[in-house]
């Protein structure tokens, strides 16, 4: 009958989600890439695995399209706490390797906690020391970032119009430079009112998608620190709009829709392996 996925989105980044409690699956880089590519497989942003935890009521696995693991994703965050839902309560504790975040279901509406930012350069991390709050680099017109860690590493550039940015051709240098010896997401914002911000996001491993929740966290909160906006603000992504708050905790939370497009099988012999 072949192995059973559900496709699911926030914003428009689309995961394949696979519940590898109820039916094992061997996952490998190979595996990943190959379920994740849109030509010859099933397609998505990031591949999402559940598996049993001993710390939280999941563990959730993400795989980039490139086949690489990698720490967090906010918009499967809030899809993995509407799938299980009615399993939980309504409160979903998740296990990721940035660490456990909580998802709350709020009517059409998903609020995941998603843990307090890391600032220090050696947690984003950066290569050498410097102030992360306002870096002393550039890479041509892109100057002057924040750099902050909430689960995954995250650059962030002000500017004064996001959707001028070449960041397709810009991210991926700066993703690769080794000033970031893990990679990193980039994020090129325009502040558009007091509380209010427009964003785009390379996606480390992914290229760029439609809508990213850890990049929406991560300006929101780089323009709070730096006094541009309030502790919570409307971040708008091609894909739609998130409401990021900095609590009274220091912990960022993260509201948004989240919803399953299809369901499906695949063959596991037909993606070796």
């Amino acid at each position: 009958m072949g192995i059973p996925f559900r496709k699911m989105h926030g914003l428009g980044n689309d995961f394949v989600v696979i519940d590898a409690r109820v039916d094992p699956i061997d996952i490998t880089p190979a595996r990943a890439a190959a379920l994740a590519n849109r030509t010859t497989g099933i397609g998505c942003d990031q591949l999402i695995v559940l598996a049993p935890s001993a710390l939280a009521d999941v563990r959730m696995r993400i795989f980039n399209p490139d086949g690489g693991e990698v720490e967090a994703c906010g918009n499967a965050s809030r899809a993995i706490g509407l799938l299980l839902a009615d399993e939980t309560g309504g409160t979903t504790r998740i296990e990721t390797l940035g660490g456990v975040i909580t998802a709350r279901a709020e009517g059409a509406a998903i609020s995941v906690a998603m843990g307090q930012p890391r600032f220090d350069w050696d947690m984003i991390p950066l290569a050498y020391p410097m102030d992360t709050l306002r870096m002393p680099v550039a890479w041509e017109d892109l100057a002057d970032p924040v750099a902050v860690n909430v689960g995954n590493p995250h650059v962030v550039f002000f500017v004064p119009d996001a959707d001028a940015v070449d960041l397709a051709r810009l991210g991926p240098l700066i993703e690769h430079d080794p000033l970031f010896p893990q990679r990193v997401n980039v994020n090129v914002a325009t502040i558009t009112g007091p509380d209010a911000i427009t964003l785009h996001v390379w996606e480390r491993g992914a290229g760029l998608t439609r809508a990213c929740g850890t990049g929406a966290c991560a300006t929101a909160i780089a323009a709070m620190r730096r006094r541009l906006t309030g502790r919570q603000v409307a971040v708008t992504l091609p894909g739609g709009t998130l409401t990021i708050a900095w609590d009274h905790t220091d912990t960022i939370v993260m509201t948004g829709p989240a919803q399953t497009s299809f369901v499906g099988r695949f063959d596991a012999d037909s993606y070796p392996a």
